[in-house]
């Protein structure tokens, strides 16, 4: 049975632990280093040293498919957000392939 992922205040309550520090302190950095993703990744990317890398693609027009109909459809371009992991995180958490 896989375990739960840890909550926000779980996190928290970490890093307030790690570092020594109160956990509305440890809050506070949480919220700001997350504002900052999110501003800096509305330009162009954002890295996470060591964790990886949040960034903006747009996806091309293209054709695609109703699967109700079969009918052939024009998907219009979009702007997605995507997320690369580090080569160093999926060394650690993956087994290399043999």
């Amino acid at each position: 049975m896989a375990s739960k992922s840890m909550t926000k205040s779980a996190i928290i309550a970490h890093l307030a632990t790690k570092l020594d520090c109160t956990k509305k302190f440890a809050g506070q950095f949480w919220d700001e280093l997350l504002s900052l993703a999110h501003k800096e990744a509305k330009k162009n990317s954002f890295i996470f040293p060591g964790l990886g890398k949040l960034l903006v693609v747009e996806r091309k027009k293209r054709i695609g498919r109703n699967p109700s109909t079969g009918e052939s459809i024009v998907i219009p371009k979009k702007k997605v957000l995507k997320f690369r992991i580090a080569k160093q995180v999926k060394d650690a958490i993956l087994p290399p392939k043999a």
